[in-house]
């Protein structure tokens, strides 16, 4: 395990809902801060909030403890209520309908397996300084998505 703990403040954002999208990262650990952004030309809201976790778990290189946080109620709940009965499900919901957006799903549930993760809701613009650089940083996504 790499020294810990790693801290990801992520977030999504989206111009429309579809429509051009951002995720930003802000990586935390051992006094050092690391900003990651992208985006997308045509995305939804929530595709670029798990996108944000994504991105911010795959550019760890070692196995890590991390914490992680979000705005986004959806990808807490999801990744840690919601997916052990998804997978049960063949990734299918409780009234038997696919589940969205499950590609970035596994996608996250695979970049999560190789490390310690506990999984932390924060309240979105309500000047929690981390998560508004994140918000900060997935806006500077959307443009570079265009």
């Amino acid at each position: 395990m790499a020294e810990g703990p790693i801290e990801i403040y992520a977030d999504g954002a989206c111009k429309g809902n579809p429509g051009p999208g951002g995720w930003g990262v802000l990586l935390r650990a051992g006094g050092r801060e690391q900003e990651l952004f992208g985006g997308e030309a045509q995305t939804t809201n929530n595709r670029m909030e798990l996108m944000a976790v994504i991105e911010g778990l795959r550019s760890l290189k070692l196995p890590s403890t991390v914490r992680v946080y979000t705005d986004s109620q959806y990808v807490q709940k999801g990744i840690s209520e919601w997916i052990h009965n998804w997978k049960r499900r063949g990734w299918m919901t409780s009234d038997k309908k696919p589940v969205k957006n499950v590609d970035l799903w596994k996608a996250l549930d695979e970049e999560a397996q190789g490390h310690k993760v506990t999984w932390h809701w924060v309240k979105g613009h309500s000047g929690h300084p981390e998560n508004e650089r994140a918000d900060a940083l997935a806006n500077k996504g959307i443009e570079v998505g265009v």
